[in-house]
């Protein structure tokens, strides 16, 4: 088992942990996860998708499960409240994954009417259940992604984190709200140092960790084994690359995009820097997207306006991008307002 650590770590003293991009719909393509790597996410983890839906071979969800042979662990995610689906859906996928993580963190009503996602944190024992049901099918590690609890009666997780392990769990992600909260309010980083404390499997914290700054906070506070970022890598996968650097982990010229000019990088302002970071991380991304899947329209109008967001002349440019022909004449309309080509 390579996708550690598999133990837990003690007290952080300033050591690397893990850095992980989060599952994420619509967000955490096979590119965008090959791209997230390579500017310093310790793993990467597909798109959630029902495990309903991949049984019933679906093509779109099949889709979302998509690996390459560059991408080393595959980690894909699924979530379902029908025990029986869960399990076939990881034997589906278990020849190719090198993890399979389990979904009880989503909170969207989609996934948790069904009772799948956060609402089984209502439902702990059947939780367990499909747990345990995965763990005894398939020889690869089971790892799990929840919340603190539903936010309708006392939280469930640190139950829950007592008894993971023996259902079969490697490894919890801990996502510091409940299900109510969704994404409102501040993660409770000390709920998830007492699970730490609790836990006889590695926990990764997750919530409210945007930088160098928040990951030494959250790795000081809970003393967690990794942390998980979503919403801070959408259009900003270099945030791991700047972690590492913000914590001493890694020096600001081995970043690949101040390594690929390091002359430029050294003479640049802060937005130039940012256009420049943002333009080999588009760059880099299509890319990986000719090698593995293709150029998809869908996918790269979705991270177009995240990669150009909070940019000087960024609305403008995404209002021009959509008349282009075709997905190569749009890829290259960002790629030229990225490196300056293009009014700003």
């Amino acid at each position: 088992m390579s996708a550690g650590p598999w133990e837990p770590l003690g007290p952080w003293q300033g050591e690397p942990r893990s850095l992980m991009l989060a599952p994420m719909a619509g967000v955490t393509d096979l590119p965008f996860r090959l791209l997230a790597r390579e500017c310093g996410a310790s793993l990467a983890i597909t798109e959630f998708t029902n495990s309903t839906a991949l049984t019933r071979e679906a093509t779109t969800s099949w889709r979302r499960m998509e690996t390459h042979d560059m991408e080393d662990p595959f980690i894909p995610q699924i979530f379902g409240g029908d025990l029986d689906d869960m399990v076939t859906a990881a034997g589906l996928l278990e020849p190719q994954a090198s993890i399979i993580d389990l979904n009880f963190g989503c909170p969207a009503p989609k996934v948790t009417r069904v009772c799948a996602g956060a609402a089984l944190m209502g439902h702990p024992d059947m939780l367990l259940d499909i747990v345990q049901a995965v763990s005894d099918r398939v020889e690869v590690p089971v790892t799990a992604k929840m919340r603190l609890g539903t936010g309708q009666g006392p939280d469930s997780v640190l139950d829950l984190v007592d008894r993971l392990p023996e259902a079969g769990a490697q490894r919890i992600c801990i996502h510091g709200r409940t299900l109510r909260q969704r994404y409102a309010g501040v993660a409770d980083w000390d709920t998830i140092a007492e699970a730490v404390q609790r836990s006889t499997v590695p926990v990764i914290a997750n919530g409210d960790v945007v930088d160098a700054k928040s990951a030494a906070a959250c790795f000081e506070r809970t003393a967690a084994a990794g942390v998980m970022i979503g919403r801070g890598a959408i259009g900003r996968p270099q945030v791991f690359g700047e972690i590492r650097v913000g914590l001493g982990w890694m020096e600001e010229e081995d970043l690949p995009w101040v390594a690929a000019d390091p002359e430029a990088w050294a003479t640049a302002n802060e937005i130039e820097r940012a256009f420049r970071t943002r333009e080999w991380c588009w760059s880099r991304y299509i890319e990986l997207a000719d090698i593995t899947t293709g150029l998809r329209a869908k996918w790269m109008q979705r991270h177009a306006v995240a990669f150009t967001k909070g940019l000087p002349g960024g609305r403008a440019v995404r209002a021009a991008m959509h008349n282009q022909l075709d997905e190569h004449a749009f890829a290259a309309s960002v790629a030229r307002f990225l490196k300056g080509e293009e009014a700003q």
